[in-house]
């Protein structure tokens, strides 16, 4: 349990007791709710109780506050507590129960801070990136790879249920487009005068393809039609394509519990039933279906929707929506409750139309849509619009190659989805303070390398480069050692920060903004190297060398916790 949690139950406690002999005249007994202290100087913790109750109590506010300090049952958490401006009741905490998170993160590990498992939440689908196998993945792409990755990285860390998966755009005109472009470029590449048609894909990238058609089978693509041609070019490069999007995101670190191909839907089982007829036919029953002009419209707008959506065109063809309403059917089929989708914030008029389906069919709710705005490079400050190498775009996989895996997936969760993302290239790169990912991994770093510093003074034989860090400070400090001596402002202020992590990932999976992590990495990093340059570590007394390296080991398996569920490294050497 949390320690705020602790605390509003001693004040919950409270409540109950002034009310049940009279000091307080409460029908409806609020809850504690404690809150940090806009200023640190006024506590660890703060309560409003005394004030949000003042007026059922018919009581003056700090009155209130008075009689709840007076019925604190005795508890070994608090150290002081005091009645402040109109009411406020400030918390400060004993030096030992901020010194018992420090053992139990060194007890706990990487398990620290692990919620319970959420059955209420149900089974989680989370679905991302979802790119047209039609070319590279831009940046854009990236931030929608590194939110959804660690955002089911710290869902699961606290307890929910999530699939992650891809949803294969591999269905419909845009693929033919994309053969019939492959096609052209190989006619041409072989002394063809072909023109590209207006509807085409002309990144270098399609001539790349074509090209590697011809390494593999010459000129014999020349000697059969052009729809042979353009239909055995459509495979080919789908499945190029397919696969540098899996290689690009598996070297991300990014992997998927299922890649979902959308043509899939249109595949006809043993009845004959497909999952686009199935969820046709779920909807029909439901009664939001009728015909008009020759296409088949769906009601949305009974669910909110600003108009009418065509699921089937007059000509018989599917729209897009179609195969959306398929795919979030067959969604539900597999038996997820809840639907989570990151889309990029130019598909916000979709989302409306969306959650209609999913509440027509009985699941209101069900469906939730996070919307990411855009990424924006730049170079020194100098907006980056095409690649040096293509003259095109700059793909998702060249900025990794330029930037690196670490800080790509730092940057890139540093702001809510819904802000826009300035991301400099060159201060990726810096080794230095001003790169925010260089700063907590050097802070990793240096924790590392006081712990083997410590253990090779040490004259029992401990070998301190070869041993696993872990390892190595449980010898240096065994994890029951005495923390007492641990009661410095540094020491204080860095305990405060590690105690908070457990909510800071419960508050992060609950919103699905895994960015606060970064902010949290940041400020833990912050507080150990104030921490280090005013407390000497090695060197003092050997109770307060064990405390501190204690705290130090403390401060490297959190840090590392926090990286992991951003998807970045922490490095024990830089």
């Amino acid at each position: 349990m949390q320690i705020r949690e602790q605390l509003e139950q001693v004040f919950n406690t409270a409540l109950v007791a002034a009310c049940a002999d009279g000091s307080l005249a409460l029908e409806d007994i609020p809850s504690a709710a404690l809150e940090r202290p806009r200023d640190e100087a006024n506590g660890d913790w703060a309560s409003t109780v005394a004030m949000r109750c003042a007026k059922q109590a018919k009581r003056n506010p700090r009155e209130i506050a008075q009689i709840l300090v007076d019925h604190l049952p005795s508890n070994s958490m608090i150290d002081s507590v005091e009645v402040a401006g109109p009411g406020f009741i400030n918390i400060r905490l004993t030096p030992a129960t901020l010194q018992a998170v420090v053992r139990q993160v060194r007890v706990e590990k990487d398990s620290f801070g692990k919620g319970q498992p959420k059955t209420e939440a149900g089974r989680i689908n989370l679905e991302y990136v979802s790119a047209n196998p039609t070319g590279p993945m831009h940046v854009g792409h990236g931030r929608w790879a590194a939110l959804g990755d660690a955002m089911a990285r710290v869902m699961r860390h606290a307890g929910y249920d999530v699939s992650e998966e891809f949803y294969i755009n591999d269905h419909g005109v845009q693929m033919d487009v994309f053969g019939n472009s492959v096609s052209v470029r190989y006619q041409q590449l072989l002394g063809r005068s072909v023109e590209m048609p207006e509807k085409c894909y002309g990144g270098s990238y399609v001539a790349d393809i074509a090209q590697s058609i011809i390494d593999a089978d010459g000129d014999t693509w020349l000697q059969v039609s052009d729809e042979e041609r353009v239909a055995a070019f459509r495979e080919l490069a789908y499945i190029k394509m397919l696969a540098l999007m899996q290689d690009t995101l598996a070297g991300f670190g990014v992997k998927f519990d299922r890649w979902f191909s959308e043509r899939t839907l249109y595949v006809e089982d043993a009845e004959g039933e497909t999952a686009v007829s199935r969820a046709y036919k779920a909807m029909d029953e439901k009664g939001y279906l009728y015909q008009k002009d020759g296409a088949t419209w769906f009601r949305s707008t009974e669910f909110g929707d600003d108009k009418d959506r065509v699921l089937i065109k007059e000509n018989g063809e599917y729209t897009y929506f179609m195969s959306d309403m398929a795919y979030h059917h067959d969604k539900l089929m597999r038996g997820f409750t809840h639907l989570i989708d990151i889309w990029g914030a130019d598909h916000h008029g979709y989302v409306k139309r969306c959650e209609a389906m999913l509440e027509a069919w009985g699941n209101p709710g069900a469906l939730e849509v996070v919307l990411g705005q855009l990424v924006n490079l730049y170079r020194d400050g100098e907006a980056v619009r095409m690649s040096k190498r293509t003259g095109e775009m700059v793909t998702f996989e060249e900025l990794i190659d330029e930037v690196g895996v670490d800080a790509t997936r730092f940057l890139m969760l540093s702001r809510s989805s819904d802000q826009p993302i300035d991301f400099d290239i060159e201060v990726a790169k810096k080794k230095d303070a001003s790169n925010p990912v260089y700063y907590v991994q050097y802070a990793h770093a240096r924790i590392c390398s006081l712990l083997r510093k410590a253990a090779s003074e040490l004259d029992d034989g401990i070998d301190a480069e070869s041993k696993p860090l872990s390892e190595l400070a449980d010898l240096l400090v065994p994890t029951d050692a005495p923390l007492e001596p641990l009661c410095a402002d540094a020491e204080l202020a860095l305990m405060r920060k590690m105690a908070d992590f457990e909510e800071f990932i419960d508050l992060a999976a609950r919103d699905r903004a895994p960015f606060r992590l970064t902010h949290y990495a940041q400020d833990l990093a912050a507080l150990f190297h104030q921490f280090y340059t005013e407390c000497r570590v090695i060197g003092v007394e050997p109770e307060v060398q064990r405390a501190r390296l204690a705290l130090a080991d403390a401060v490297r398996t959190l840090l590392a916790l926090t990286l992991s569920l951003l998807g970045v490294s922490a490095p024990e050497k830089m």
